[in-house]
């Protein structure tokens, strides 16, 4: 007997079949990719520790070291899929305006492209009275709307150019003026990254920088920013990320976890390992008593100090731990910073007010409104990517 098939049978047959097969050819590519990912409190306290022991078996050496490196490198690099950004030559159409002499320094509002159709927002903080070639300090921030409007982003970038450091403080994508996508797009880490990249590609080509002494700080997000971007590119001579460098913590956010940079099908990393990358150039963590950045005295500061030693650098790699302070880069966390910034970079100490600390009195603390790049005068030009969507289309990401 020969069994009639409807034409509302056979379209729900031929359904199924084109389902099955597309979740045949995608799901073990979703699954692989969200199996690689390490967000948040991947491992307990504990669990990271055992993993630094496992870690630390694998290299013996600075030849087996370097060759470990590498493969954390590579691992950050395709993770992230920087290689599918864009290779840009200058072209940063620099928006720079509203310059204000203040007591030592100078703030400007900037905004530079990153790549066509897409704009890095920020503020730029200049020495008073520059010299012909100064140091370069980039400041990113950590997780907050206004985070790059708060009165600690403006006082240690004004307290560094002060100093006599070139300082672009600069927005989170989605935060501040970074109104074209949203904080947790899938590509914030590689976005975040690529303009980190680009701010340091600014800096470079001014005239009035020293390329051989480029620094980067930042706090808690702007942490993260810090030691991946060290990683990856050493033209960054100097760094101190800040309340971030965890062996068990990976970041809270898509923007610092959300892509594959910790672990592949042949490797297995974390961020500790992740700052480590920056030997034998100098290194600050600070850290604290209240966030996941507890251990750093006992787990994470002993294990990149062990890296260093490789390169007989043991003095370049430091460790400010304040057991009674929280997740924050409040005044004691600034000073740290100063010490450690102002001696690599051979900036002027002697410029900040001191008297038992620091004084950070002489900065002025603007209104957001007043650090805007954006405005009636100077709009967002029209061609401007907008949306999620749009960007990741435009980069050959097709969400």
């Amino acid at each position: 007997m020969i069994k009639t098939i409807t034409p509302s049978v056979l379209k729900h047959k031929l359904a199924a079949l084109l389902i099955g097969a597309l979740l045949t050819c995608w799901l073990p590519a979703l699954f692989s990719q969200e199996s690689m990912l390490c967000m948040g409190r991947h491992w307990s306290e504990d669990e990271a520790n055992l993993k630094m022991k496992e870690f630390r078996s694998s290299w013996d050496n600075l030849e087996s070291w370097e060759s470990r490196a590498g493969i954390i490198r590579q691992g950050i690099i395709h993770g992230m899929q920087l290689e599918k950004m864009p290779v840009i030559e200058g072209r940063f159409n620099a928006v720079i305006h509203h310059r204000r002499e203040m007591d030592g320094y100078v703030v400007e509002n900037i905004a530079i492209e990153s790549f066509p159709g897409f704009w890095i927002t920020g503020n730029l903080y200049t020495p008073l009275q520059p010299k012909e070639k100064n140091p370069a300090v980039l400041s990113p921030h950590g997780h907050a709307a206004d985070k790059r409007f708060s009165p600690d982003v403006q006082i240690r970038s004004a307290a560094l150019a002060r100093m006599g450091a070139i300082v672009f403080a600069y927005d989170m994508v989605g935060y501040g003026e970074s109104h074209q996508v949203n904080h947790k797009m899938p590509i914030a880490l590689l976005l975040q990254t690529y303009n980190s990249r680009r701010v340091l590609e600014y800096l470079l080509s001014r005239n009035d920088v020293d390329p051989g002494r480029i620094g980067m700080t930042g706090g808690s997000g702007g942490g993260t920013q810090t030691f991946m971007l060290t990683a990856i590119d050493d033209r960054i001579a100097v760094s101190a990320p800040v309340v971030q460098v965890s062996a068990h913590f990976f970041g809270g956010c898509i923007c610092e976890s959300g892509m594959p940079v910790h672990k592949s099908d042949h490797h297995q990393t974390n961020n500790v390992e992740i700052a480590a990358l920056c030997a034998p150039r100098p290194l600050l963590l600070i850290s604290n008593g209240a966030d996941w950045t507890r251990n750093t005295p006992r787990i994470e500061y002993p294990y990149i100090q062990q890296v260093y030693a490789l390169y007989d650098a043991e003095n370049r790699v430091e460790n400010v731990h304040l057991p009674l302070e929280k997740h924050d880069y409040g005044p004691s966390k600034r000073s740290a910073a100063y010490n450690f910034l102002g001696h690599y970079l051979g900036l002027n100490m002697g410029a900040l007010p001191y008297d038992n600390g620091y004084s950070e009195e002489f900065v002025t603390i603007l209104e957001p409104d007043q650090l805007r790049v954006f405005d009636e005068d100077h709009p967002l030009p029209e061609d401007v990517l907008q949306g999620d969507e749009a960007v990741m289309e435009q980069l050959g990401f097709h969400p």
